[in-house]
């Protein structure tokens, strides 16, 4: 068990991530007196979906510090108890959730304020400590199951057929399960790119309106994300499409089909993308940090794979699956800079050197990651 960065609020919260991530192993270490509510366990569920009213009766007279609920949507309604009981016996609730689909439901109850939201993600770097390896996480991602498993692949082709058997099929969320396995494959091409739903269409064989809808389905069940173009206050024209990436390195190993024709690369650079937005993600929600993440590209091409923005800075990250680092890697970064001389410009590769040229940071991938709660807290 590796020891969290997330910190547990002192009141009622929503702890949301995509499953295995390791929400209920945390919420079992960190609540430990807490008494635990299992959805996953059919008589459990059974029980509740039948009459919520019955979660009063399951919680004893003398209340624990906290009653944790895991995977509450799978019983929205269990959230009109879980306020009522706030309100009246001033309990204390940590609610699960693995998908935010039913949860964004019209009528759904979420508390009204009365629970702060907090967001799981991968392990990290920091959390890792002395285990960290790029390479291992590079190939299995952050998953902890995944990152400490002897047999990873059999495990992430396992965790993505368990999502579309459990969460796709079992919801009723598509009718064609094989037309939604072909969008999937056909969605990983996409990792690390700006998103181009026509061609998505084409390549998985259905219409766009249908590829919008399964992007959102991801995007609900916390899988997957899309970056909005920054374009704030913005000098030049820029691309109006959103740059797609599933959550996690592995996952979008596991996802993308592979072949002879396939070099390094073209998994290798996306997945160091992916790892790079897994920590900002997870070390902008940890630390409450206030940014928002975009990319940024124009219609001629130049890009920078990230920019953070907030109150408490401004930042442009482009990273290189490369060694060493060529001056016309730089030339988007510097671009970007031209436009906006607030932001910090960061260049992360694989290559050793920590330099300064022409206002950009190049700075060696890992230790990018190492710095970066220290660079974003500043």
């Amino acid at each position: 068990m590796y020891s969290r960065t997330l910190q547990a609020p002192g009141q009622s919260f929503f702890l949301l991530g995509p499953r295995g991530v390791g929400k209920t192993a945390w919420l079992k270490q960190t609540l430990a007196e807490a008494l635990f509510i299992d959805l996953l366990h059919a008589r459990t569920h059974s029980r509740l979906l039948a009459d919520p009213s019955r979660l009063d009766e399951m919680i004893p007279e003398r209340a624990p510090s906290f009653v944790v609920i895991d995977e509450i949507q799978r019983i929205p309604a269990l959230l009109n108890e879980v306020h009522r009981l706030i309100e009246g016996r001033k309990l204390k609730f940590a609610l699960t959730g693995s998908s935010a689909r039913k949860l964004k439901g019209k009528g759904v109850n979420l508390l009204a304020g009365r629970a702060l939201t907090r967001q799981m993600h991968p392990l990290t770097l920091q959390e890792l400590g002395n285990d960290f390896s790029l390479t291992r996480m590079l190939t299995r991602g952050g998953l902890p199951q995944a990152y400490d498993s002897p047999e990873p692949l059999d495990f992430l082709h396992s965790y993505v057929s368990t999502y579309l058997k459990e969460e796709v099929q079992q919801e009723g969320l598509v009718r064609n399960m094989s037309g939604f396995a072909r969008f999937l494959e056909a969605a990983s091409f996409s990792q690390g790119c700006p998103l181009n739903m026509a061609e998505v269409a084409r390549d998985c064989a259905v219409n766009a309106k249908v590829v919008e809808g399964h992007f959102q389905i991801l995007e609900d069940l916390l899988i997957a994300v899309r970056l909005p173009v920054f374009t704030r206050r913005a000098k030049r024209k820029t691309s109006q499409h959103p740059k797609f990436y599933f959550f996690d390195a592995g996952v979008f190993r596991a996802i993308r089909p592979q072949g002879p024709l396939d070099s390094p690369s073209e998994l290798n650079g996306p997945a160091l993308e992916t790892i790079l937005l897994h920590h900002l993600r997870a070390t902008n929600d940890y630390g409450q940090l206030g940014y928002t993440l975009h990319h940024w590209r124009t219609p001629a091409g130049q890009e920078v794979d990230f920019v953070a923005y907030g109150p408490r800075g401004f930042f442009a990250f482009e990273v290189k699956h490369t060694s060493p680092v060529r001056s016309a890697d730089l030339d988007s970064l510097k671009v970007f800079k031209a436009d906006y001389p607030q932001a910090q410009c960061i260049l992360a590769s694989l290559d050793t050197r920590r330099e300064h040229e022409a206002g950009v940071d190049l700075v060696p991938f890992e230790s990018l990651l190492a710095d970066l709660p220290k660079r974003l807290k500043a």
